[in-house]
């Protein structure tokens, strides 16, 4: 090693011939592994920052293994890596920590989603770092917080959308079901993403860095606001309903003559007039005692969908999806993932570009949230430890240095 510098490594610079982006020249550091983190971290890097996410050398990251569905690579890992650089680093030894440290002496912020205690252990709590780099934003993601009677507990997705109470909400009557994607990593990082933003903009004011906390509980729980309301004061909670609503009906799937199924939403009694003259071409209906108002409908659902159901066994889903259109009644196809690779309104919307990965070019959605000042950063998703000569060589380390890191497993 010939001494510390804070230069670039070649090549990571994407901005050129771009507009500005709102996080460009912002560096992260990420100790991060699985979704919530990672998830969080993506996001930065589609709005410019430069991203360094730190793996261990051999494994990685182990979202990496999850499955091999994405050409070889992990679906799971291809969602929330792209724009990032990845170095290797085991930060058990001495040597590796003084690289990390290295980085954290011109880094704008540290995301970390360690096990419980982890980054405390390595060093790394925001008390230890903010004497050292005070406009450092250090950013802990948790499942439980770091305080309380849970805050050693593990916690995954699943656990985290059982611990939250968003099972005992969702499912058919009689079995509880989980969310098909990962909604508590989801919540989790991107609360962590929005404060991040948050603390940068307050550095500009006090010049401090701040710490962000963010728990995967405390984040799904704040998604729960409408049920927990519901059942306040000891009422009786939403009944689960599958797929459909639980306190607004006909809101929910319902099958069609030709095999296919559509999704309902009325949201009021004008549209349920409607839905009545013009889609079920029973005008009489809407003055039926058994479903003159919603909360009617709802208590004689059952009643209800056998009517709405033996009218559409005699429509294809072309017929139906007119009558509601024609109606003004809101309403959806249930597709499934291939049919959402092929959605139209995507399509229309060119919201499709194409990132590298180690499997070569692969489709990547555009961030939400367009900008018309500037476009989201959409580089390749790294290889395990790709950049983590170009890193080192950028901190000073010559190649003989590098290779004896690479000997002694500390990269």
């Amino acid at each position: 090693m010939t001494g510390h510098t804070s230069a670039t490594p070649a090549g990571t610079d994407t901005t050129a011939g771009q507009s500005p982006r709102p996080l460009d020249g912002i560096t992260v550091i990420s100790l991060e592994h699985a979704i919530a983190a990672p998830f969080c971290t993506r996001q930065l890097a589609d709005m410019g920052a430069r991203v360094i996410k730190v793996e261990r050398p051999g494994s990685g990251d182990f979202a990496r293994n999850y499955d091999e569905r994405t050409r070889g690579l992990a679906s799971h890992f291809v969602w929330t890596n792209r724009s990032k650089e990845s170095l290797t680093l085991d930060l058990k030894q001495p040597p590796a920590q003084d690289i990390l440290h290295s980085l954290l002496e011109d880094a704008d912020v540290l995301v970390q989603n360690l096990a419980p205690g982890a980054s405390a252990r390595l060093g790394l709590s925001f008390e230890q770092l903010h004497e050292r780099y005070p406009r450092l934003i250090v950013c802990d993601i948790s499942g439980y917080g770091e305080t309380g009677p849970y805050q050693d507990k593990k916690a995954y997705d699943l656990l985290i959308q059982s611990e939250s109470g968003f099972l005992s909400v969702t499912g058919s009557p009689e079995q509880p079901a989980k969310a098909g994607c990962s909604i508590a990593d989801i919540a989790a990082g991107m609360y962590a993403y929005t404060a991040i933003l948050n603390a940068l903009l307050l550095r500009q004011r006090t010049r401090s860095g701040s710490r962000v906390e963010v728990s995967m509980l405390e984040s799904m729980v704040e998604w729960m606001g409408y049920p927990l309301y519901y059942a306040f004061d000891g009422a009786p909670p939403p009944i689960r309903a599958g797929a459909a609503h639980a306190s607004i009906y006909p809101y929910g799937p319902f099958p069609v003559g030709d095999g296919s199924t559509i999704m309902l939403g009325l949201q009021n009694e004008r549209e349920w007039a409607s839905f009545c003259a013009q889609v079920l071409q029973q005008p009489a209906l809407a003055q039926d005692p058994r479903f003159a108002r919603n909360a009617l409908r709802t208590e004689n659902r059952d009643a209800l969908r056998t009517l709405i159901v033996a009218v559409f066994a005699d429509m294809d889903i072309g017929t139906v999806e007119d009558r509601l259109t024609a109606a003004g009644i809101a309403h959806a196809r249930v597709n499934d993932m291939h049919d959402v690779w092929a959605h139209p309104q995507l399509q229309a919307r060119d919201r499709w570009r194409e990132v590298g990965s180690p499997a070569g070019a692969l489709p990547a959605l555009l961030p939400p949230g367009d900008n018309s000042a500037f476009a989201p950063r959409m580089d390749p998703i790294p290889a395990l430890g790709e950049q983590t000569d170009d890193i080192l060589r950028a901190l000073g380390y010559d190649d003989a240095a590098i290779e004896a890191l690479r000997q002694q497993g500390t990269v």
